[in-house]
């Protein structure tokens, strides 16, 4: 959910409205940025916020009818406004800078730059950490220590198997996430594939096994996949060097047999692109399997709408 502040006019997730309240949760016409300027909720309103409050059974701070005149807001900018709020997104979605950044030290280098002092805008076209950087925001999203010889001792260990869905796999992976538990022990460390290293990202270890589980038959269908498409690629390969050669020695492109060699190539990439097809839908699938999973755990976890 996300709401418009009536402030500066930045369009963010609801959570910067919210506040804790004696009995229910708060929600202010203005978000928690311009609270920080020291800006008064009750001057502003907010028909949104107003109304998904009376909804929820929240307290409403703001006004309830909107003024004649809307105020000037304090990012005029449509496009300045659009960076801001990409890169609040962009926060609010990382759970390694807000290990390291408070919020409200946040707020206050996005006032700063709001208000010019900092001479920089956050820019959608470069990485979130150089935007924190220009920021004047420190993060250190190096977390992941493993060294080198560590890295080689569980690829070995494991034989280069991921130990999710038996592909070949070479990431070293940790079971906690280290942006959760910073632990780069042994006993921390898997072998993954690249996809579900991806996949896994910062879900829980213990729900990532447990979905995992309930879906093996699909993995022992992928290692299928991807043996088949190896021996093929492998052939097709070799197929292929074959013709090359032929037609260096005969010094022709056009001929009976070279033509032959062509046909049957044509048909072998003709097989291996319709079961490549397959493989990547099977592993879309999974892929949202698990996306939908992560999903619902977390609106399990989070009783609150907003």
């Amino acid at each position: 959910m996300k709401f418009l502040c009536s402030s500066c006019g930045l369009r963010m997730d609801s959570l910067h409205f919210k506040q804790a309240g004696l009995m229910n949760p708060k929600l202010t016409s203005i978000c928690d940025i311009c609270l920080t300027r020291g800006l008064n909720a009750e001057d502003y309103a907010n028909t949104a916020v107003a109304t998904f409050a009376k909804g929820l059974l929240y307290t409403y701070v703001g006004k309830e009818k909107e003024a004649t005149v809307k105020p000037d807001m304090i990012v005029k900018n449509k496009k300045d406004r659009k960076k801001y709020e990409a890169f609040l997104q962009d926060y609010d979605g990382n759970e390694i800078a807000k290990q390291q950044i408070k919020r409200a030290d946040l707020n206050l280098a996005i006032i700063k730059s709001e208000d010019g002092k900092l001479g920089y805008i956050p820019n959608q076209g470069v990485t979130f950490a150089q935007n924190l950087k220009e920021l004047r925001l420190e993060v250190n999203f190096q977390l992941n220590e493993v060294d080198f010889i560590d890295r080689e001792r569980i690829r070995a260990k494991y034989k280069y198997r991921c130990q999710y869905c038996g592909r070949h796999g070479q990431s070293v992976d940790h079971k906690d996430p280290v942006s959760l538990s910073h632990n780069n022990s042994l006993d921390n460390l898997t072998l993954a594939c690249a996809e579900c290293n991806r996949i896994k990202s910062d879900m829980p270890y213990e729900l990532f096994i447990h979905l995992n589980d309930q879906i093996s038959g699909i993995n022992k269908k992928l290692v299928k996949y991807e043996n088949a498409l190896g021996t093929l690629k492998e052939e097709f390969e070799h197929r292929r060097r074959y013709l090359a050669a032929q037609v260096h020695l005969k010094g022709v492109i056009n001929d009976p047999e070279l033509n032959e060699i062509r046909k049957q190539n044509k048909q072998l990439q003709d097989a291996i692109d319709s079961l490549q097809s397959d493989y990547d839908d099977l592993r879309e699938t999974r892929k949202t399997y698990f996306d939908t999973g992560w999903k619902l755990a977390r609106i399990k976890e989070n009783k609150d709408i907003i």
